[in-house]
C-alpha cells in the first residue's frame, strides 16, 4: 500500500492543489492528514475534498475541532477520522489522536489514553501506523528546542507501531528518524510518500 502523509496545510489552497497532483502522479492508495488543515478554521473550503479521491484518514489538532472533522466526514465519503479510533485496510491497522499536551509531563496522559483505546481494536494486526499531531518526547525535534510529548513516546514504547506520522512543528518538517523500531515521520508542510 502506497501512502502519502502530510500535516499543517493551514488553509493553503495552493498547497492542496500541489498535493492533489502529487497523489494522482504517484498513484497513492491512501492519504493521511495529521492535523492543522485550517488556520484556526477561518477557511474550511477546498482543503480536504480535493485530497479525498482515495481513502483518507484525518485527525483534529489545535487549528480545527472534532466538530469540523465530523462535518468533513459527512461531506466526503472517503474521509475517516481516526481521532481516538482505528481503521484497517489491507491488513494494516491505523490508529490516532489529535489530542495535544504541548510537551507537558502528566502522570495520566490524555493522548496516551486516546491511543490506547484506539489501538485496542487493531492490536492483533502485525503492521500498524500511529497518527498524532505532536511529535513524541525523545525525538530529534527536541534538538531544535521544541518539546515532544511524553504520552506519544509512551505509546511508541507500548504499542510498537511500524510508523508514527506527526507534524505540528514546522521547523521539523521532513525529519525522519527511528525511535526504537518505529519510523517517526514529521510531515509538517512536508508530504512524505512511503509503502507498507
Amino acid at each position: 500500500m502506497k501512502i502519502l502523509a502530510v500535516s499543517d496545510i493551514h488553509g493553503d489552497v495552493g498547497f492542496v492543489k500541489k498535493l492533489e497532483k502529487l497523489i494522482e502522479k504517484e498513484n497513492i492508495d491512501l492519504v493521511i492528514l495529521a492535523g492543522d488543515q485550517t488556520w484556526f478554521e477561518t477557511n474550511t473550503k477546498n482543503l480536504v475534498g480535493p485530497l479525498t479521491k482515495r481513502p483518507t484518514l484525518i485527525i483534529p489538532s489545535n487549528h480545527e475541532s472534532e466538530e469540523t472533522l465530523n462535518l468533513w466526514e459527512k461531506a466526503y465519503p472517503n474521509l475517516k477520522s481516526v481521532h481516538k479510533k482505528s481503521f484497517e485496510k489491507n491488513g494494516v491497522g491505523f490508529f490516532g489522536s489529535g489530542t495535544l499536551e504541548w510537551g507537558m509531563v502528566n502522570k495520566k496522559s490524555p493522548v496516551y489514553d486516546d491511543l490506547k483505546k484506539a489501538h485496542e481494536k487493531i492490536k492483533h494486526l502485525k503492521k500498524k501506523i500511529m497518527i498524532t499531531h505532536e511529535p513524541p518526547a525523545g525525538s530529534k525535534i527536541e534538538l531544535l528546542g521544541f518539546p515532544g510529548t511524553y504520552g506519544i513516546k509512551q505509546a511508541i514504547d507500548k504499542f510498537k507501531p511500524d510508523f508514527l506520522i506527526c507534524g505540528h512543528i514546522h521547523e521539523g518538517g521532513g525529519l525522519i528518524e527511528k525511535i526504537n523500531k518505529t519510523t517517526v515521520m514529521n510531515v509538517a508542510r512536508s508530504p512524505a510518500i512511503f509503502e507498507i
